[in-house]
């Protein structure tokens, strides 16, 4: 059995494993002291580099023939709260030559800044900027790293893990008053809202689970059916 028929065998026709590890090796010799790691997984392949290298290795996807991964499609962050390093800066590049895509990570401590690849790819400009106002990732360099998502005055980074989802504030248009205005976090949902009994029967509220969602409450019996019709006819 191939590797890629483990994974999905009618994916198998479509792939050019053989070429994605000739381009592994190509990587691995040509970036030797810029990488740490390159490996194929799930079908893709992944390069982990040195954060004071990120620009010389995405130059390098991008202008060696034998890669040509002209295309920035994604920078976002990976937070892994536990690690000194605490987060993990992704770029998802494509090369629509080769009909390839790459993963290139880093790592990076809060409080660190990145160096910015607007310079090779100018889609990066937007995606930096996200990636600072979701995760608090600094790009040094970067010509107008300011909130993209969320207001200014906005405190915290809401896809770090630690981000507390109650108790801060959300930003509105307030109509009447024609300005931007603030309220506290107001999140309605049930399953907002648990009890700490367990993640399902937890819920308050209305909440059907549990075992009475084994119940249909579309099907009517026979006796139902009939009473509702016999209430029908005699109400026309």
């Amino acid at each position: 059995m191939t590797e890629a028929t483990q994974f999905a065998p009618h994916l198998e026709k479509h792939l050019q494993l053989e070429t994605l590890h000739e381009l592994k090796a190509h990587i691995e010799e040509e970036l030797d002291n810029e990488i740490y790691n390159v490996e194929i997984s799930q079908r893709e392949l992944t390069v982990c580099c040195k954060k004071s290298e990120i620009l010389k290795v995405l130059k390098f996807l991008r202008d060696d023939k034998k890669c040509q991964f002209r295309m920035l499609l994604d920078v976002c962050g990976v937070d892994y709260p536990e690690r000194e390093a605490r987060f993990d800066v992704v770029y998802h590049m494509l090369s629509v030559q080769l009909n390839h895509r790459i993963r290139v990570k880093l790592k990076c401590a809060e409080g660190d800044a990145v160096l910015s690849s607007t310079d090779l790819f100018p889609s990066a400009g937007w995606y930096e900027r996200e990636a600072y106002d979701m995760f608090g990732v600094k790009f040094e360099n970067h010509p107008d790293l300011r909130r993209i998502l969320t207001d200014y005055d906005f405190d915290g980074h809401p896809l770090r893990k630690d981000f507390p989802v109650e108790g801060n504030v959300e930003v509105y248009y307030d109509e009447e008053e024609k300005r931007v205005a603030y309220k506290p976090v107001d999140m309605p949902q049930e399953y907002r809202h648990f009890d700490q009994q367990s993640s399902w029967k937890g819920m308050t509220g209305n909440a059907y689970l549990g075992e009475e969602a084994t119940v249909d409450r579309n099907t009517f019996s026979e006796e139902e059916f009939n009473e509702e019709e016999s209430e029908e006819k005699a109400s026309a």
